[in-house]
């Protein structure tokens, strides 16, 4: 990652430079695109996730296709259709596109510095949730200096740039030193969270353990965890949020054993434009990742499967919503509308 300087996905010599997620944790390996296909490719088949990394490679793609096609062109309005539709859930990918095409007028070097800003504004943002959640754990704990996180999927540097989401909370609790543990799901079917989270928290020489799915709820309710931190995909008008499947669950354990369960994403996640979870699209993946592990089949040939990516945890199981900007405590009887920055 020497190229990247520590992040995870940027613009490099005309091209877009980011790590390998299919790789890792065995090896860290860096793709070099520089075709809107290839974008569009690894967007799909996760080698770039997470709502804040593919809202920027988004806005790289746009700029790809700019210097590529030329803006105004029917090559360059395919691609960033493309780009655009390359996976339905997460809002900040078409939301990214949208803004960095609007700038199109004013040629590929514009695009390209709208697109810079994007990552910008995606880095700051990151410091800013970590240092607002850190903050509001203090608060919501009671001033502890010893918190357990659980947390699911990966919403780190691999998923934002740099430092995350919910896991730059984690972070900046553990650089305050008020982290205890932090307790990663392994988030089937992909294992995002034994492959990257666990791979991060290491990075960063954070204590931590790893779970199987199924025993969050269990842990939740046996006192393991002081705080649910989850990161969002998309955040409806109404504070509903969808988040990696699994973390509809985590929600109901929390609220049933009387753990504060907090979201923590980016202005850029919420869509005021939706106005519940009802009527978030939810991406429906292949076979293979379920009947399939590593490659290996694990279910009888033939084996039909449901494989929702996201679910949907409704606004009144929601503690609080954590933004670069503000922190909306939903619990309190606060809305998205009614708390700005």
């Amino acid at each position: 990652m020497s190229e990247l300087g520590g992040r995870t996905l940027d613009w490099v010599d005309g091209a877009i430079l980011m790590v390998d997620q299919t790789k890792l944790p065995t090896s860290v390996e860096m793709l070099r695109i520089t075709m809107v296909s290839d974008l569009v490719d690894a967007i799909r088949r996760l080698s770039v996730r997470g709502a804040p990394a593919i809202g920027v490679a988004g806005a790289f793609g746009v700029a790809l296709a700019a210097s590529t096609n030329g803006v105004g062109t029917p090559g360059f309005e395919a691609d960033v259709e493309s780009i655009r539709s390359a996976r339905p859930t997460a809002v900040n990918l078409a939301k990214m596109v949208d803004r960095v095409v609007s700038v199109s007028g004013g040629g590929p070097e514009a695009v390209l510095a709208e697109a810079m800003a994007v990552r910008n504004e995606e880095l700051a943002a990151s410091l800013h949730m970590g240092d607002r959640g850190a903050d509001l754990m203090a608060e919501i704990t009671g001033g502890s200096g010893s918190i357990r996180a659980l947390t699911i999927c990966n919403t780190g540097g691999l998923a934002s740039v740099e430092r995350g989401t919910a896991l730059a909370v984690i972070q900046t609790l553990h650089e305050r030193g008020c982290l205890e543990e932090a307790i990663a799901l392994e988030t089937r079917p992909l294992l995002q969270g034994a492959r990257l989270t666990a791979w991060e928290l290491q990075q960063m020489a954070a204590p931590f353990r790893l779970i199987v799915d199924s025993a969050g709820p269990h842990l939740i309710s046996r006192g393991f965890a002081d705080v649910v931190l989850a990161g969002a995909d998309r955040i409806a008008a109404n504070g509903d949020t969808a988040n990696k499947i699994g973390t509809f669950s985590l929600a109901l354990a929390a609220r049933h054993s009387g753990v504060p369960f907090v979201i923590v994403a980016p202005e850029s996640t919420i869509d005021m434009a939706t106005a519940c979870g009802g009527d978030i699209q939810i991406e429906n993946r292949g076979d293979d990742e379920v009947v399939c592990f590593g490659g290996v089949p694990v279910a009888p040939e033939g084996t039909r499967t449901i494989n929702p990516a996201f679910d949907v945890t409704p606004s009144d199981l929601i503690t609080a919503i954590v933004t670069d900007t503000r922190v909306v405590r939903l619990d309190q009887g606060e809305t998205l509308d009614t708390v700005r920055s």
